[in-house]
């Protein structure tokens, strides 16, 4: 063999050589990723632990929280704000009556026809719009007005059937769903706005005053006879078809509960005690925090760059406002530490709150061979293409962790309610206890609220559990404030025609 051979020889094998170097030193470097990208789960999945303990004393957290915010206003991080609510629907309800409901970055107008205590819900119909994000950060008079035009749209259309007697205003159970001051069944003050809302001059203002301002400016005759959060509409919903509905839980955009409670078990109560001695507690418990709490690095980032950082920390760990943003910080950081998606960090990853919950939810349900719905997702939602079955599954895994630590924390919460109103154990009466439930987080994300009820369960023990059940109040809190507006009517022992 000639030099030239040998040496065009020689360049040949240290070609392949160095394909081969190459083609080590990528599958190292690709293993070393992988193993990153690991480390970040599991360090993840560890830090969002809830094992049984850790739960049972979240609940007594919130018991003792409960407790001290019954005594004194500003006692407590959660609010327990009196609703003046002292009489829930008891099916004798008769008449047309109307809701608003301002629950989140959608609100419903809802007519409800009841036809007392043979009738029951006779008839109802609702429209739904969204708000403008410039309304969510504008004045309130803009709010308002743009909230009263729908109303109004909506009364206009109606059929003859439901024109109101003659010198008989229309009334209107308003739903509002922020942390309000209330002072009597009909005003209340808000005291901040949450759920990505930001109006200023609201704050401090009677909401239903702000709204029959809106009503006058607009031209609609209506009366607002009761104002009630979303979490009480669903109690008063719940109980109107099951006397043994005795709190409520709303888990959707953000999250709230109301209950019963004895009138005389709230010190900070002054006015004279209501004759059912009964009071309904708006909790506010989406503001409860506890060093008991599981909080990651991500939660803490997220927190601190919120609206309203330092507030309503259970919310933030369990609602659907940001369950999918917690997902979205955990991808960003494998992205960025260990090249998840490939050598560019996506752009889209970068960007608060695109990876919404809903996309969450339908990522963990997928049940197909190769988690096409988790590719198409990452694809149509962040523009990440061509992942493999291995890194969906890691996808499929974070949705899990975070979903499930939420559903968690949601049932420990739910304890600490149980325990407070001394239900967590079965009675000597053998009495019945019905959470009702609502939002849109509980009713679609399945794998959350089938955890919520499993854990629930796990925490109450055989016994207890059996004397406990939760049921979907479909709707609750906007049926729930038109009841409560039929229950408040200024017409009360007038029959309607």
């Amino acid at each position: 063999m000639g030099k030239v051979a040998v040496g065009a020889a020689v360049i040949g094998a240290a070609a392949v050589l160095g394909v081969a170097a190459l083609v080590v030193r990528q599958r190292m470097k690709s293993s070393g990723r992988w193993a990153r990208a690991m480390s970040i789960l599991k360090e993840f999945e560890e830090k969002c632990g809830t094992p049984e303990g850790k739960l049972k004393q979240v609940a007594d957290a919130m018991t003792v929280e409960m407790h001290a915010g019954l005594v004194s206003e500003g006692g407590s991080k959660l609010k327990m704000l009196i609703s003046y609510v002292d009489n829930l629907p008891t099916g004798d309800e008769d008449g047309v009556f109307y809701a608003l409901d301002l629950g989140g970055t959608n609100f419903r107008v809802l007519r409800v026809q009841l036809g007392g205590k043979e009738g029951g819900i006779v008839h109802q119909e609702f429209t739904e719009a969204s708000i403008p994000p410039a309304l969510m950060g504008g004045t309130s008079d803009a709010l308002f007005d743009y909230i009263v035009e729908k109303l109004a749209k909506f009364v206009d259309e109606e059929e003859q059937m439901f024109h109101q007697p003659p010198g008989r205003l229309r009334e209107l159970g308003f739903t509002f769903s922020f942390p309000v001051m209330q002072t009597s069944i009909n005003s209340g003050t808000l005291i901040r706005w949450t759920k990505g809302f930001s109006i200023n001059d609201t704050v401090g203002q009677d909401v239903v005053a702000e709204l029959t301002n809106a009503l006058k400016r607009k031209g609609v005759e209506m009366r607002v006879a009761a104002l009630v959060n979303d979490t009480i509409g669903t109690l008063a919903g719940g109980r109107y078809t099951n006397n043994d509905v005795a709190l409520s839980v709303i888990l959707g955009t953000g999250t709230n509960a109301a209950y019963v409670e004895r009138a005389q078990a709230i010190p900070k109560w002054h006015g004279p005690l209501p004759k059912s001695g009964e009071m309904v507690i708006n909790m506010e418990w989406g503001n409860f925090r506890s060093s008991h709490l599981p909080l990651t690095e991500y939660d803490h980032a997220l927190d601190v760059e919120s609206l309203n950082p330092g507030e309503q920390i259970f919310e933030k760990l369990t609602s659907g406002m940001y369950l999918g943003e917690i997902l979205r910080r955990v991808l960003l950081k494998m992205a960025e530490e260990a090249f998840f998606f490939g050598d560019e960090v996506p752009a889209k990853l970068k960007i608060p709150f695109i990876l919404r919950t809903p996309e969450m939810s339908a990522m963990h349900h997928d049940t197909s061979s190769d988690l096409r719905v988790v590719g198409n997702k990452l694809k149509d939602t962040l523009d990440i293409s061509n992942t493999s079955l291995k890194m969906r599954r890691v996808v499929v895994e974070l949705c899990n962790i975070v979903a499930t630590r939420g559903a968690r924390l949601a049932a420990a919460g739910i304890l600490g309610m149980l325990k407070k109103m001394g239900r967590d154990t079965k009675s000597e009466g053998g009495g019945k206890t019905v959470i009702a439930m609502d939002g849109g987080l509980y009713e679609h994300y399945t794998e959350y609220s089938k955890c919520l009820e499993y854990t629930l369960n796990e925490l109450l023990g055989e016994e207890a559990a059996s004397t406990i059940s939760v049921e979907h109040s479909n709707d609750g809190s906007g049926i729930g404030a038109a009841l409560l507006a039929a229950s408040h009517s200024l017409y009360l022992n007038e029959k309607s025609s």
